[in-house]
């Protein structure tokens, strides 16, 4: 009896113990945050060009195409396919027994796997404002003044099918990851101002540049052709011809500009 006793609580023991010993080697989730650094500013409200803000709302599925898209053996991510079947009405008749038949909905970018998102403060130079302080007794003071407007453009970095279709889905994971305004074009206006001061020494020629950040998006995207397939009265999607590409693409970061300056003897 009392061996039994001493088995019993030997086990109950190592019960105790076991869940904290998982718990201790359970995976932590690493979170990537990206920090804003100081010399990035916002515009947005001193922009003399109103810049229209990127919504990319995520698409919700109606019933139907939740039941499509879940019968597919490959992840379906593309809002514009999505779109489709949503508008899509397929009837189902009891009296079906037999019924056969295949739509072929094209080929598609089906989903963006994101691999590397990169922040570049100073992706482009938008301006320089200048200032000759050499003949000076005093600092003078500058601060930024955009000079003439100013397009920047993002892109993807090598040519590849549906490109829109593609450029929307990095966007979408972009803008997730980073909760910085992406936008594959901003303009900065004319006469945009900051108030930020920077003081040029006497005797020295002052520099103020300014540039737009931009974000550096890497990942793959897979394509495949898409078959809707009836049988009787069940519904459901095929994807074949299945390959996977390797993409990257550069988005500027809309209504932000970072400055950096310089003061020096010489020109530069």
């Amino acid at each position: 009896m009392k061996k039994c006793l001493s088995i019993l609580m030997t086990l109950l023991l190592m019960f105790s113990i076991l869940p904290t010993g998982f718990a201790e080697k359970a995976p932590v989730k690493k979170t990537v945050t990206y920090q804003i650094p100081l010399s990035v500013r916002n515009i947005s409200k001193e922009n003399t060009y109103p810049n229209s803000t990127q919504n990319l709302p995520h698409l919700q599925p109606s019933e139907l195409t939740k039941k499509l898209i879940n019968s597919s053996k490959v992840k379906i991510e593309n809002p514009d396919l999505i779109r489709m079947l949503n508008e899509s009405s397929i009837n189902s008749s009891p009296f079906a027994i037999g019924y056969r038949a295949i739509v072929y909905l094209g080929q598609w970018p089906l989903n963006y796997e994101s691999t590397e998102t990169s922040p570049n403060w100073e992706y482009q130079k938008i301006n320089t404002n200048y200032f000759d302080n050499r003949g000076g007794n005093v600092p003078y003071q500058i601060h930024y003044v955009q000079e003439v407007q100013k397009i920047v453009r993002g892109g993807l970095t090598a040519k590849v099918a549906n490109a829109e279709d593609v450029k929307k889905m990095m966007l979408h994971k972009a803008m997730e990851k980073t909760k910085l305004p992406l936008s594959f074009e901003t303009i900065i206006g004319g006469g945009t101002k900051n108030d930020h001061v920077y003081n040029i020494p006497a005797n020295r020629l002052g520099y103020l540049y300014a540039f737009c950040p931009g974000v550096n998006e890497k990942g793959k995207v897979t394509y495949g052709e898409v078959y809707l397939m009836l049988k009787g009265s069940r519904k459901f999607i095929v994807v074949k011809n299945v390959t996977s590409q390797g993409i990257g693409a550069w988005i500027p970061v809309q209504d932000y500009v970072s400055f950096s300056f310089a003061a020096s003897e010489r020109p530069r």
